[in-house]
């Protein structure tokens, strides 16, 4: 392929890169921030997939089989606790604007300068070969692309100004100046580099799955041929099995625990997790899109490892160029060039954001302090450091680079990429404990995290990184063979004698179990100053205090005094803002010669912590305040005033909470009383129509008959069927009053005894025959063949079903008006009757209500209500005494169709006493 063509895709991509941050920077300088988002919060903790992921999974698949998915089972492990350890880190970090993780570390230990430093010096060292592996990955894929297939080119050693990847460092080291410098806190966000990471997330998954995609369904015909023809090859066949990892179950367990911290605790994933975090639900959703995403990055990587084993042989190719290799090897040139564009977006994204973190750390813990202790350098006495500050983390960015590029060149061509990241993971393993201990046990103290984090790191150095160095021909090999001094207990590989372990393993086990001892073992005797055990408390008990809660000073300062000091580093104009937007926010005023406040204080400490680190800026403040901090007993009286009002506010939420709770109780509760007493009033008002409007006939036409003795026969028989037929209506009106108070008031007498529902069905369709022909509707009754046995009350079923006929009856039209009466079996123990009509049907609304008593069904489709509205309530009522259920299934203009469910006879229910079912 064309150097020119790879050079300028390469550059072009980065430009691409340029414009994304540029733009997402000035989305967000207008409020249209791109990164309170969860998607892109999650996709920028996906800088984890580094170019370890993208080649190097591939190169350890090939080695070890399935183990490479360890270092990205920890992870998903670890997200499951991100809810209870991540969001106590984060929360402590928003609440005093701790920017990095060595500053983190410096502050939990009473703001201590020695360890913030050691902490930054650590994480340097641990992450320059992590860096060096990504310009590896780099130059390496570049040849790749450039000369593949001849492999003497491909291995031919380049000077350094013909290495691509010294300029990839210096054009990542431009990107990382202008989108991780702009502004001197580096507690504000970094919107540019975020979204381009989360970007770059996006582009190296779709091109791994590209990659993956082609080898298995264009290369072979699908994943079962490709595992069919690993499974042929002894030496394939063998890394399937999870025994092929050297070291064994032991070995899975260390690279899935180390893969669990280094999630966290890598400079990078702390920087995007931690200090880029918007919103603590933006967890919620990383908690589960995140390992979804490391799921599907790996699903090709065992088809790619066997594929390329498969298609070149052993030793013909370099494992971690397999997913490039391949499609070069068959000609598809642009499908390789985009699989290298990802393969690149995964090694620059990490370098940009690691660069940035180290950045932030080397400036505010280790520059910074340093020449705040010598004596030629009066850095309080600058006017304006802010300038000063943002050059020095440009010119640090710089000089990490190019140590990861130094060690790029003296060490890691000697390495394969997994063996490199793995010597990193064990070293920033090391932050573990004095901060996992940290934030829950508050007796942890400065000198045993101090004791604790040295012995770790002089432990790894001495079991991983100095052997990376024998490797490389810079030490004799003796020393990996015979011992330093041919003593062979301190063999780097079988210090005291432990031989049996693999290099990582044994790393771990002696570092974490020095870091982790002397931790604990130190803090057990060591007496902790006031500042660590006020720090100690503030972290521990992060959740139980407030901004309010950071008052430690009671000696005196100027409100000026203050502002110049925060001038001095964040500028002036932006100082004078922040105080007068800090008096508009707590309604007071503030002038230059009044003693400032110790909320004050804390506030301009906290501000100032976010530009020079925790341990400088309570340094700085110090130096202008008039006497000394608070003693632990006056902050932790302040902390218990505080707490007692947080928890007096609590109980008064609470208290609110339950009165609004009752509050809306008692007002649903008086919408139903006005309910009812509407219900109540429409009842009255249809028992008053309906008992004048037959008492009306019956007194004109009994005056008619005894004024009119004279009336004829069949004149004085058609008058009394009148004053009889409305007797009859009115008779029937107060018997359904009666019968809903004797079942409500559980004075009803029930005869239960086994009976056919067949038969109360006919009998209830003989009966109300006559008013259905009167009506002139079809009745149909479908019954089935055999007895459908039920056990009940005899009268109250046949009550139960006239009064769903008489309804149906009165709602259909006459002529064209139909009704069918089903009974059926459902299954062997209930059976169901179904009353069916074509009458313009029911509401959703009415149906929710329509077996309330006195409601009665007014609609545009139904018409003037009709009926008193008793019969459907006295149905339920009846269907609740057999253990049954009725209801109701209608579309307006379409008919309704009421179902009685009844359970069959026996069982149970057949010795309940049917009230106390009601």
């Amino acid at each position: 392929m064309s150097e020119w063509l790879l050079v300028i895709t390469s550059f072009g991509y980065v430009g691409l890169l340029f414009a994304i941050a540029y733009s997402a920077d000035k989305l967000g300088d207008t409020g249209r921030s791109l990164v309170n988002n969860p998607y892109v919060y999650t996709l920028s903790i996906a800088v984890y997939c580094t170019a370890w992921t993208f080649y190097g999974s591939v190169g350890r698949a090939t080695e070890t089989g399935v183990s490479f998915l360890t270092i990205y089972l920890g992870p998903t492990l670890m997200a499951v606790l991100w809810w209870l350890i991540l969001r106590r880190i984060i929360r402590i970090s928003k609440l005093y604007r701790i920017t990095s993780i060595a500053d983190f570390i410096a502050s939990r230990y009473g703001k201590s300068m020695a360890l913030g430093g050691l902490a930054t010096f650590i994480a340097v060292v641990g992450i320059t070969p992590y860096i060096a592996l990504q310009l590896k990955a780099v130059s390496d894929s570049f040849v790749v692309m450039l000369s593949f297939p001849d492999p003497e080119v491909a291995t031919t050693p380049l000077r350094f100004w013909d290495d691509k990847a010294f300029w990839v460092a210096g054009l990542l080291a431009i990107f990382a100046i202008l989108f991780g410098t702009r502004h001197i806190d580096a507690t504000e966000r970094l919107e540019g580099m975020v979204v381009a990471v989360a970007f770059e997330s996006v582009i190296k998954l779709l091109a791994f799955l590209a990659a993956g995609f082609f080898v298995t369904f264009m290369l072979f015909d699908g994943p079962q041929a490709l595992f069919e023809q690993a499974a042929e090859v002894d030496q394939i066949r063998d890394l399937m099995l999870l025994s092929s990892l050297p070291g064994g179950y032991v070995n899975w367990m260390t690279l899935t625990v180390l893969s669990m911290l280094a999630i966290v605790f890598l400079p990078r994933q702390w920087q995007v997790t931690v200090v880029e975090n918007v919103n603590e639900d933006h967890l919620r959703t990383a908690a589960w899109l995140f390992p979804l995403y490391l799921l599907v990055i790996n699903l090709f990587v065992l088809p790619i490892a066997f594929a390329g084993m498969i298609y070149f042989g052993e030793g013909t190719v370099n494992p971690d160029s397999f997913v490039l290799a391949l499609p070069l090897a068959e000609g598809y040139d642009w499908l390789a060039l985009f699989i290298y564009i990802g393969g690149f977006s995964a090694a620059t994204g990490m370098v940009i954001v690691a660069t940035i973190a180290l950045a932030i750390m080397v400036s505010n813990d280790l520059v910074v302090p340093a020449l705040l202790r010598m004596r030629g350098f009066q850095l309080s006495a600058n006017a304006d450091l802010s300038r000063f500050i943002v050059n020095l983390r440009r010119v640090i960015i710089c000089l990490i680079l190019l140590l990861g590029y130094g060690y790029y060149l003296l060490i890691a061509d000697t390495y394969a990429l997994v063996s490199i990241g793995l010597i990193s993971f064990v070293a920033v393993a090391q932050f573990a404990p004095p901060i996992l201990i940290g934030i829950f046990w508050k007796g942890a103290s400065r000198k045993g995290a101090m004791a604790g984090l040295i012995a770790g790191f002089i432990l790894w150095g001495y079991t991983l990184l100095l052997p990376s160095f024998v490797d490389a021909g810079l030490i004799s090999r003796a020393l990996l063979e015979h011992g330093p001094l041919g003593v062979g207990w301190l063999n780097p590989y079988g210090l005291f004698g432990l031989t049996d372990l693999d290099p990582i393993t044994h790393a771990v086990f002696w570092s974490l179990f020095a870091n982790i001892g002397l931790l604990v073992g130190v803090s057990l005797f060591a007496r902790q100053s006031d500042i660590e055990r006020i720090q100690g408390a503030l972290f521990v008990d992060v959740f139980l205090r407030s901004e309010r809660d950071t008052r430690f000073w009671e000696g005196t300062a100027t409100v000026g005094d203050l502002q110049d000091l925060l001038g001095r580093f964040i500028g002036q104009e932006r100082a004078r803002q922040t105080f007068a937007s800090y008096a508009e926010e707590h309604g007071i005023a503030l002038s230059e010669r009044d003693h400032a406040r110790p909320e004050l204080v804390g506030y301009a400490e906290r501000l100032l912590s976010g530009s020079i680190g925790s341990a400088s800026a309570r340094v700085m403040v110090s130096s202008i305040i008039k006497g000394e901090a608070l003693s632990f007993e006056g902050v932790m009286e302040i902390l218990d005033a505080t707490s007692r009002a947080i928890e007096y506010s609590r109980r008064l939420e609470q208290k609110s909470r339950e009165l609004e709770k009752a509050t809306d109780e008692l007002r649903r509760a008086n919408e139903r009383l006005k309910e009812l007493d509407h219900l109540k009033d429409e009842f009255v008002s249809m028992v008053s129509h309906e008992l004048r409007t037959p008492l009306t006939s019956i007194r004109a036409f009994g005056e008619i008959l005894l004024s009119n003795p004279e009336l004829d026969a069949e004149q004085r028989k058609e008058f009394l069927q009148v004053v009889v037929k409305e007797s009859e209506r009115l008779t029937r009106l107060i018997n359904q009053v009666l019968d809903l108070s004797k079942i409500e008031s559980g004075a009803a007498e029930w005869h239960l005894e086994t009976l056919d529902l067949n038969q109360v069905v006919h009998e209830a369709a003989d009966a109300t025959r006559q008013i259905f022909n009167d009506t002139r509707v079809d009745l149909q009754v479908h019954l089935p063949d055999e007895p459908m046995i039920i056990k009940g009350d005899h009268d109250r079923l046949i009550q139960l079903v006239i009064n769903l006929l008489s309804n149906a009856a009165k709602f259909t039209d006459a002529d064209d008006g139909r009704v069918d009466l089903v009974v059926k079996p459902v299954d062997n123990e209930w059976l169901e009757l179904r009353v069916q009509d074509n009458g313009p049907g029911i509401s959703d609304a009415e149906q929710r209500k329509i077996f309330d008593k006195f409601h009665q069904v007014s609609s545009q489709q139904a018409g003037k209500p009709k009926g008193s509205g008793l019969g459907l309530a006295i149905c339920k009522l009846i269907m609740d005494a057999h253990w049954g259920d009725i209801r109701v299934e209608s579309q307006p203009g379409e008919g309704a169709t009421f179902i009685c469910e009844f359970p069959t006879a026996g069982g149970e229910h057949c010795n309940l006493d049917p009230e106390e079912k009601s």
